[in-house]
């Protein structure tokens, strides 16, 4: 059976006042907040993770969502776990200032993205789809928008969905037929289908919010011609009372190889009424700004589901009995054997990393917007794509290797190890593929600028180098030679990268690579600063030497990975 959920509470302590050279969340809140706050409310959300959405996590997998007579019903205790979700205010707290929101920094709201995941990835997808929503409406919508939706949104009383995909249209949006049409009176009737809705429909809360691509009519081809639209499953009156049904009808459910407690549904609008958000033919850009949320929290997501796998692996090696134990004793679990070992220190070094960077880019966006200095924003939307693409395809590979732990037991449902692995399957794909991701980072962020920016991620990585050097000690030096050379393989990589800028097909057949080496090299850079950190004690602290531990195993173990990697982006396509 699946282990209790526990918070990573001391490494979020580690990452936010210690990890990065100085207390991140005071710097990013001028001191309104500081990094013992932090914790305090990671703990807090922690302590209710573990109490109210862990244990319906088994629950949502075996009763999944439900359509019945036009209506989706969730899985028993959703609807109550959703309304103490609001009533203890974690939706507003993450919502921005702009749109009414508390305004966590983006370093905390990484922590508990984390945890909404690790205890429940099914139920967190909706709190992740209506934060998305709150940033796009806040954004781009009308004074009578905001009223209206947003803060229905941000209260949490209301839920939020991203209506792009069709049965003709996925990756390609530019081939997106919904058409809405204006009706004289500031609406729009919109009529078409969407498919993969997440949390399309439910009975959690009273109304959905829906943001849809749309065309209008005699708009051009392709994403120039896409517009974007609210349309509410209920229509709102004046008053702010909920009025009839809105044209949108929800046709089915799919049956999914994961996360089943999520409503994934296919939506069909029929005359529905919708309201225009931002201009005509702005809608891919408005809708980016949602798309771009979510593929942060897919990162977060990743790390969730990949140390809720990791626990419950540990639990079940420290107390599995199983064979000789080589040079140990009689009495010694699985966790002994060198293999399992490796294993779980394997997927422990993976997760601090992943879970490193999340709270870098969340740093990394609150300096952008308070420095307003285009580099610093360039530098936070590279590793977007990073990110999501890196930390999404290690999940599916460290929640494979939780199975693995386990032995056959791991392959048996009864465990709930196999769960993790099947929910954590659709996290490279959905949000734009690993592709899609990786042909972002070449072509916008990469090529374009002849890779200026990923040069000052070297840049840096080799200033933590030095911080290694000077730090002294066998691991830190272990640690800045590693790095040292995965960043020069990583120059010749994006070098060898950019000389294929006039023959795309070799850039873009080795982009997955790429992206997957510089992921990579900044979890080897996480444990660095890691590293670094550590060696600044005057006194040993509890996890320093845990902490050097898994810096020397990712450096033996994972960074080597970028130097092959480096030979594969070289060979462009293979012909």
């Amino acid at each position: 059976m699946a282990t209790d959920y526990q918070p990573p509470v001391a490494d979020y302590a580690f990452l936010y006042g210690e990890a990065f050279g100085t207390d991140i969340v005071a710097r990013a809140t001028g001191g309104e907040l500081t990094a013992d706050d932090g914790v305090d409310i990671i703990a807090g959300a922690g302590e209710f993770a573990a109490s109210v959405l862990a244990p319906l996590e088994q629950v949502g997998d075996r009763e999944g969502a439900r359509l019945e007579d036009g209506q989706v019903h969730l899985p028993a205790g959703f609807a109550e776990a959703y309304a103490a979700f609001v009533e203890a205010g974690w939706v507003t707290a993450e919502a921005p200032v702009s749109a009414g929101g508390d305004g966590l920094p983006g370093s905390i709201r990484a922590g508990l993205g984390e945890i909404w995941n690790a205890s429940n990835a099914a139920f967190a997808l909706c709190w992740l789809l209506s934060a998305g929503q709150i940033h796009a409406l806040d954004a781009a919508a009308s004074d009578e928008l905001r009223e209206t939706y947003l803060t229905k949104l941000v209260s949490g009383e209301w839920t939020g969905t991203m209506n792009l995909t069709e049965p003709g249209a996925g990756t390609d949006l530019g081939a997106i037929r919904t058409i809405a049409t204006p009706r004289g009176d500031g609406s729009w009737s919109i009529k078409g289908q969407k498919i993969f809705i997440t949390w399309g429909d439910h009975d959690v809360a009273e109304n959905i919010v829906h943001l849809v691509l749309a065309r209008t009519p005699d708009a051009p081809e392709g994403a120039k011609g896409l517009s974007l639209f609210v349309a509410p499953k209920y229509l709102v009156n004046a008053d702010g009372s909920l009025g009839e049904r809105n044209g949108v009808e929800t046709v089915a459910i799919e049956h999914k190889l994961g996360i089943h407690g999520s409503p994934t549904c296919v939506l069909s609008y029929e005359d529905a009424t919708g309201y225009l958000v931002g201009e005509v033919g702005g809608g891919l850009a408005g809708m980016f700004v949602m798309m771009n949320s979510a593929r942060i929290g897919m990162g977060f997501q990743a790390t969730g589901i990949a140390d809720r796998a990791l626990q419950q692996a540990e639990a079940y090696a420290a107390d599995r009995m199983q064979g000789r134990v080589l040079e140990r004793g009689a009495d010694a679990p699985i966790a002994e054997h060198p293999d399992v070992r490796r294993l779980l220190l394997s997927i422990r070094s993976d997760v601090f990393a992943m879970r490193a960077l999340g709270v870098y880019v969340g740093d990394l966006f609150d300096r952008a917007e308070a420095s307003g200095d285009p580099a610093d924003l360039a530098l936070a939307e590279f590793f977007v794509p990073i990110l999501k693409g890196w930390a999404t395809e290690d999940a599916v590979a460290l929640t494979s290797d939780a199975i693995q732990v386990h032995g056959g037991m791991g392959f048996i449902e009864e465990t709930g190890a196999a769960q993790h692995y099947r929910d954590a399957r659709i996290m490279p794909i959905y949000e734009g593929t690993t592709a899609i991701q990786s042909n972002d980072l070449i072509g916008r962020k990469v090529i374009r600028n002849g890779g200026a920016t990923a040069e000052t991620l070297f840049t840096q990585i080799e200033s933590t180098v030095a911080d290694l050097r000077a730090a002294g000690g066998e691991v830190a030096a272990r640690t800045a030679d590693r790095l040292e050379r995965a960043v020069a393989s990583a120059r010749r990589a994006t070098a060898d990268l950019i000389g294929f800028a006039g023959s795309l097909r070799d850039a873009h057949a080795v982009s997955v690579p790429y992206l997957t080496l510089l992921g990579v090299l900044a979890g080897g850079w996480m444990h660095g600063l890691a590293v670094t950190a550590v060696a600044a004690h005057t006194e040993a602290h509890d996890g320093d030497e845990a902490r050097r531990t898994l810096a020397d195993f990712y450096g033996a173990h994972h960074l080597p990975r970028v130097h092959a990697l480096a030979e594969t982006v070289a060979s462009g396509e293979t012909r």
